[in-house]
C-alpha cells in the first residue's frame, strides 16, 4: 500500500463532502492530489446491480447482513487503490435498530487508515441544512438526535484509532466559516 489513507466522516448534513471537495482544490492548486471515493457511492453501485436500493438513503434500511455485504465488497474495492486516497463515509448509521458502524473491523482491516477525520458542527446548523437538502431523503429528527448521532461518532472513532492506531482530528464546518474548515482539513492532508 502506498500513500496516505484518510477517512473523513460527519453525520448526514453536516457539509463533510463540500469541506472535502474543497480541500482537494486546494491541495490541488499545491502540487498534492488524493483520490476522493465516496463510501456510499461504492455500496450502492453494488446494491443497485442486485436489485437491493433504488436509490442510497434506502440502503440504511436494508438487513443488517445484507449492508454488512456491502460493506465488505466496498472495502475491498477501495483497497485495491494507490496513492494518497480519501474515503467520503460515515462513521456510523442510524438504521432502525439503532446505531450500526461505518468502519466495522472488516472494513477498517482493509482500509488501514493513517487519519481520521470528523466533521462536525452546531447540531441546529445542521437540522437546517437537512430540511433545506431537496435533493435527499432523510429522516427527520431533532437537534437532539443529531447531537447524540455526532457524539456516539465520536466515541466510535476512538475505537477505530484502537484498531487501526489512525490518528483523529476533529474539524468544525460552521455557517458562514467554511474556508476555515477547508483550510484545516487541507492541512491534515498535507
Amino acid at each position: 500500500m502506498t500513500g496516505r489513507r484518510v477517512i473523513v466522516t460527519g453525520v448526514p448534513g453536516v457539509g463533510k463532502t463540500t469541506v472535502v471537495t474543497g480541500a482537494l482544490k486546494v491541495l490541488e492548486g499545491e502540487g498534492i492530489s488524493y483520490r476522493s471515493l465516496n463510501f456510499g457511492t461504492y455500496m450502492f453501485e453494488t446494491a443497485q446491480k442486485e436489485g437491493l436500493a433504488r436509490d442510497r438513503d434506502e440502503m440504511r434500511r436494508l438487513p443488517g447482513d445484507i449492508q454488512k455485504t456491502l460493506q465488505q465488497s466496498a472495502a475491498r474495492a477501495m483497497a485495491r487503490e494507490s496513492g494518497n486516497i480519501l474515503v467520503d463515509t460515515h462513521a456510523s448509521v442510524k438504521t432502525p435498530k439503532g446505531f450500526m458502524a461505518g468502519l466495522p473491523e472488516w472494513v477498517l482491516r482493509e482500509l488501514m487508515p493513517d487519519t481520521l477525520i470528523l466533521v462536525e458542527t452546531d447540531e441546529d446548523q445542521i437540522l437546517m441544512r437537512r430540511l433545506s437538502d431537496e435533493t435527499r431523503t432523510r429522516d427527520m429528527e431533532g437537534s437532539g438526535a443529531i447531537a447524540d448521532h455526532q457524539q456516539f461518532n465520536r466515541a466510535i472513532a476512538a475505537s477505530y484509532s484502537m484498531l487501526t492506531g489512525c490518528t483523529i482530528k476533529y474539524i468544525t464546518n460552521a455557517d458562514f466559516l467554511l474556508d476555515r474548515a477547508v483550510e484545516e482539513m487541507a492541512a491534515v492532508l498535507r
